[in-house]
């Protein structure tokens, strides 16, 4: 071998083993996904309605979730194949149970998460377009499906990179500005637990979507499958973008939680718990803090976060669904057609569920992540199920895992118990 060549091996090693802003990908689209109305609603709700008190909660559905997500990305850097297949492998019920489920969830989430990208897009615009939120749906619907069929997962890449950047700055400089100098507690101001079953409903809510839904795992592993194959990416870098992006919107869902202690708890202003109304409520607490001048700057950012999580939930279930079906099906390969077919199956899916709900947020947002936390032990036991017949667990991340579904479904049962009327 000559010098260079060997000179040219060695720099091709070396920037592969190393880490730079290209590398990061999958996991920078698993936070952006998990920015909706967990962290733009719920978690900013919690901290008005109860202060610091549902702070555990948020904390203890990150951490119970982590090893759920963490075996996706594992599992592709070590098999080659995405969890999807990995079910088809281990058995066709796993793969079945997994693609009813998901065939549901992908229509709730892309289209919640469109509905609330268009409240505040209506938020945007002058009132006098008189444009109703099914009709500003159906324009987010759209554009987000021309989108992926022009860009699709490049562009995606690129653009969920600098989303993420830009919510995380406004939201830290506005937390930072109203942490020094909070709101003041009104004199008659009486505090409220959220530590009793009539405020269950609202915390399986706010867990449901923290940080995403749990079957993102599979989808999250595709977004790998991707990366491994266009950027060449190693195990250990790919890990490092998972837990960035886990960890940066575990951080962020506590600082929105701030925003709403600063902002509002206590102030003795009716805190709006129908999601289209707290929208405003939202960017009002933005520019009590940055400024008046911050409001469109503020809305636009919120906008193209919710847009970008609309995209990478189409994306994201559009492929995770065709490849479901081909495991199904039995074919050699997912076509470009086959996830243009699932993708538009979650758009239109998404947009019929928005005109079910007739444009309501609030009472979608709730179903969508009520929805999300009741399946997540269904799909946090396949992967746990997966990882421990692939490979040999420590006797700590077995603990864990078992002790993450003990947490999932133990909530989840007490909710349905609730829910069906055998406990008050």
């Amino acid at each position: 071998m000559s010098t260079s060549s060997t000179h040219s091996a060695q720099s091709s090693a070396q920037s592969n083993a190393g880490f730079n802003w290209k590398n990061f990908g999958p996991g920078i689209l698993l936070a952006t996904a998990a920015i909706g109305g967990s962290h733009l609603i719920s978690s900013t709700q919690a901290g008005a309605l109860y202060g610091w008190q549902l702070a555990i909660m948020i904390i203890l559905a990150n951490f119970f979730k982590y090893p759920f997500f963490k075996f996706g990305t594992d599992y592709v850097y070590e098999t080659g194949d995405s969890l999807v297949a990995g079910y088809a492998k281990k058995s066709k019920l796993y793969l079945w149970a997994f693609f009813i489920l998901s065939l549901a969830a992908s229509v709730i989430s892309t289209g919640a998460v469109a509905l609330l990208a268009a409240v505040i897009l209506g938020f945007m615009l002058p009132e006098s377009w008189g444009l109703s939120t099914t009709t500003l749906s159906l324009i987010v619907m759209g554009v987000t499906w021309v989108f992926l069929i022009i860009g699709h997962y490049k562009m995606l890449d690129k653009l969920t990179k600098w989303i993420m950047v830009a919510l995380t700055l406004a939201t830290l400089a506005a937390v930072i500005i109203a942490a020094g100098k909070p709101t003041a507690i009104a004199p008659d101001f009486v505090a409220t637990s959220p530590w009793n079953m009539a405020t269950l409903a609202f915390i399986v809510a706010l867990m449901g979507w923290m940080p995403a839904p749990l079957e993102f795992s599979a989808i999250n592993s595709m977004w790998i499958s991707a990366k491994v194959k266009n950027d060449h990416t190693t195990h250990r870098q790919g890990l490092i973008d998972f837990n960035v992006g886990f960890i940066a919107t575990s951080i962020l869902a506590l600082l929105f939680l701030a925003l709403g202690v600063y902002v509002q708890y206590g102030s003795g202003v009716e805190i709006q718990t129908q999601g289209g109304a707290y929208v405003d409520q939202l960017i009002n607490m933005y520019t009590a803090t940055i400024g008046e001048w911050s409001r469109l700057l503020v809305a636009f950012i919120a906008f193209m976060v919710m847009f970008g999580t609309t995209i990478t939930c189409a994306d994201g279930y559009g492929r995770v669904n065709a490849e479901s079906w081909r495991l199904i099906k039995v074919d050699m390969e997912v076509s470009q057609k086959q996830i243009l077919v699932w993708t538009t199956y979650c758009a239109c899916g998404g947009f019929i569920l928005i005109t079910f709900f007739t444009g309501q947020l609030g009472a979608m947002l709730k179903f969508a992540m009520i929805t999300a936390f009741v399946s997540a032990p269904i799909f946090g036991w396949l992967n746990y199920s997966l990882a421990k017949n692939h490979q040999k667990l420590s006797p700590v991340m077995n603990l864990y895992s078992i002790s993450g579904l003990i947490f999932l479904g133990g909530i989840a049962l007490l909710f349905m118990a609730q829910l069906m009327g055998f406990i008050d």
